[in-house]
């Protein structure tokens, strides 16, 4: 079984306007790459959307179709831990799902985000 996939906002946000436009740019040709793998959403990341969605209910209809992952004590820790060692601090945004990424054992995949790489080939840039 592979990994599962934790989905950035940005890859999601990607997506959604590439669906809308009905045009085929670099989100939606990475989509074959995750054929077959369990897709999740952080609450960091539906917290995003959310905040700038133009209609909070279409964006809300559309997370459902992804799990969502919640942030607990394992998250928690990680994140803190991250944090901590960092010599520079990560975003908090950041910080929360490059732990939840880890905690999970999951890729990440994300468009040119620094604090993404600390994941190394965990984190799949789409672009």
């Amino acid at each position: 079984m592979s990994r599962p996939v934790l989905l950035d906002a940005s890859f999601l946000i990607a997506l959604e306007r590439e669906a809308a436009a009905g045009s085929l740019g670099p989100a939606r040709r990475f989509l074959p790459a995750l054929r077959g793998r369990s897709l999740v959403v952080s609450v960091v990341t539906v917290a995003e959307l959310l905040e700038g969605a133009a209609d909070e209910a279409a964006t809300w209809t559309t997370l459902q179709r992804f799990t969502i992952q919640g942030i607990h004590l394992a998250q928690a820790r990680r994140c803190a831990l991250l944090q901590r060692r960092s010599a520079r601090r990560l975003g908090e945004n950041d910080a929360w799902l490059v732990a939840t990424a880890e905690s999970l054992d999951a890729d990440l995949v994300g468009a040119g985000n620094r604090a993404f790489e600390r994941l190394g080939a965990r984190y799949l840039k789409y672009q």
